[in-house]
């Protein structure tokens, strides 16, 4: 390998696949080094939903591959009441979703970065080596051999924990949320079923928590189940996620078989940094994309979606300032986060806010699964596909929304 390359992506998850290849797209030398051999498995829901399909129909995934297993909508469900909601017609993002491993899908677009000529380097574990205020190399180390790369510029990628990103002084805002959960494999007759199940009324020791579970088929006998739960009710720190997860699975419509199918390895979990609490997202010449910039929809909890855009958008401005010469206009980055992202990651804060209220995630959702006009549009926006035409009414319901729900100075 060369000791030059343009640019150096850590990470093999979705933010950094997505900047390698459309990097490597532009027509740059691109170094994609995972600290892991791929395949390798992920603490993840599995779910994709329009937006990660269409960024993966962008790259050329084929989505006929045994693996993925296609959804039409969503089906929620709180106490006697369930709805299902197929997923939205709209002009840009197909109106299907999926469910694939991510053991499955991070080494499959991998091969995708290949084919544009990235070079991967799996088991490696990359550090920055800091000079004059940016990255002057970095360091790869595999079996205790250590090589130096002199990069431009590069995109860090390696997830939620990002040590790379906290050597670079990266770190989360504590007074933003994040998510805790915990997601296991079981076997299930269900496993072919074409919707994703929300569980909306997750409960400890009686009382209601902000958040959900879930059922997501795979497809090949089994699903993937799982607990989220957010960080903004005053007792966060007493939730057992894998209490919550084992109460799923006794508890959920007995037709998955969860509780008599039994469990396929041990569940897995960990925290979750979201609404891009993580920051700065640039730097002299790198940029934070995905989890390590905690671009996780605060909706939702969707993650991969939202690190296969901002990896492309990083791809897009690193590669027009690599042309220019002027690793000033990385800034742009910055602020095409704040365009697309700013005002709907801002009511999604306040709504998590309005949900650690007690009592208030049960009669809100009660009330909507009782409306399906309601939910319809909860639905849009939840998952952020409202159609662009009606940009102008979703804009002023963010800001009525915002308004209703403050209970406190925004960060």
């Amino acid at each position: 390998m060369s000791s030059t390359p343009e640019v150096v992506v850590v990470g093999g998850g979705p933010g950094g696949a997505a900047a390698a290849y459309w990097l490597a797209r532009r027509g740059h030398h691109v170094v994609l080094v995972e600290k892991r051999e791929l395949p390798r498995a992920k603490t993840c829901g599995d779910g994709l939903t329009p937006r990660a399909v269409h960024e993966l129909r962008e790259m050329g995934f084929d989505f006929s591959v045994a693996e993925f297993h296609k959804c039409e909508g969503l089906r929620a469900v709180a106490g006697d009441l369930t709805i299902e909601l197929a997923w939205p017609q709209h002009p840009v993002y197909p109106s299907w979703g999926g469910v694939i491993r991510r053991i499955d899908l991070d080494a499959q677009v991998a091969r995708l970065a290949e084919a544009q000529g990235v070079v991967v380097r799996q088991g490696t574990v990359a550090r920055p080596v800091l000079g004059n205020g940016r990255i002057a190399a970095v360091a790869l180390i595999r079996h205790g051999e250590t090589e130096m790369v002199f990069p431009r510029a590069v995109v860090v990628a390696d997830g939620s924990l990002s040590r790379f990103g906290r050597a670079l002084g990266a770190r989360r805002d504590v007074r933003r949320p994040f998510g805790l959960g915990a997601r296991g494999y079981f076997a299930s007759p269900r496993s072919g079923d074409r919707y994703l199940e929300s569980y909306l009324d997750l409960r400890q020791g009686g009382a209601a928590l902000p958040g959900y579970g879930w059922i997501f088929p795979l497809g090949d006998g089994t699903v993937n189940v799982g607990v989220g739960v957010i960080s903004t009710f005053h007792r966060w720190k007493e939730v057992n996620t894998s209490a919550l997860l084992g109460v799923l699975v006794t508890t959920a419509d007995p037709s998955w078989g969860l509780a008599t199918g039994g469990a396929i390895g041990r569940p897995t979990g960990g925290k979750l940094p979201m609404s891009f609490s993580v920051g700065p997202v640039v730097g002299a010449n790198w940029l934070l994309v995905g989890d390590a910039a905690g671009a996780i929809n605060p909706f939702n909890g969707e993650g991969i979606a939202y690190a296969y855009e901002t990896g492309r958008m990083a791809a897009e401005h690193l590669s027009t300032a690599l042309g220019a010469g002027d690793l000033t206009r990385l800034q742009g980055y910055r602020q095409e986060l704040d365009d697309r992202y700013g005002l709907y990651y801002r009511v999604g804060r306040a709504f998590v806010r309005l949900i650690g209220r007690p009592g208030m995630m049960p009669f809100l959702t009660r009330t909507g699964l009782r409306s399906r006009p309601l939910m319809e549009w909860v639905m849009r926006v939840m998952a952020n596909l409202l159609d662009p035409a009606d940009r102008g009414v979703g804009m002023a319901a963010y800001r009525l929304l915002e308004r209703l729900v403050q209970v406190g100075p925004e960060p």
